[in-house]
């Protein structure tokens, strides 16, 4: 066996399997490659995506939640605001109803006195007829006139 020819087959042998490989193995092993790079650099791609969108669903969430305690503190500022409105007209309310209470009691008060003195007026007119009736049944006697006076008086 000649080495040349050997060399010279095995040249052919390799250039063929260089030829085959180049026609029928290197395209499908470089478009597998080729769509795996495409796949990681959409897989890298959507990631930023969802970081960048996790981004601004955090910014947008503080910003609800500061909206939500700025309107949480304007409700609860409008709601003592109507509380102190309620106590002032339940205020003015009492105040209202004791003033009235007041002139009726006041009123009341005013009648029982008029009353009282009507009623003090009448004893006195009975007392008075009663001791001119007396005076008049008795003889008309300075002492036992004077006597009568002092008695009525005792009464009174």
């Amino acid at each position: 066996m000649n080495i040349n020819a050997t060399l010279l087959g095995q040249t052919i042998m390799f250039i063929l399997f260089v030829w085959f490989c180049m026609k029928f193995v290197w395209p499908p092993i470089m478009q597998a490659l080729s769509e795996r790079k495409k796949q990681i650099a959409d897989g890298l791609a959507a990631g930023e995506r969802g970081k960048h969108e996790l981004e601004l669903a955090s910014k947008r969430a503080t910003e609800n939640l500061r909206e939500a305690k700025q309107r949480a503190s304007e409700i609860i500022a409008q709601a003592e605001k109507r509380a102190s409105q309620v106590i002032e007209e339940a205020k003015g309310t009492a105040k209202d109803e004791s003033n009235r209470i007041l002139v009726g009691a006041k009123a009341e008060v005013e009648q029982e006195v008029f009353r009282a003195k009507e009623a003090l007026r009448q004893q006195v007119a009975d007392l008075a007829i009663a001791g001119a009736t007396k005076i008049l049944q008795r003889e008309v006697d300075a002492q036992t006139h004077a006597d009568l006076l002092l008695s009525i008086r005792a009464e009174l």
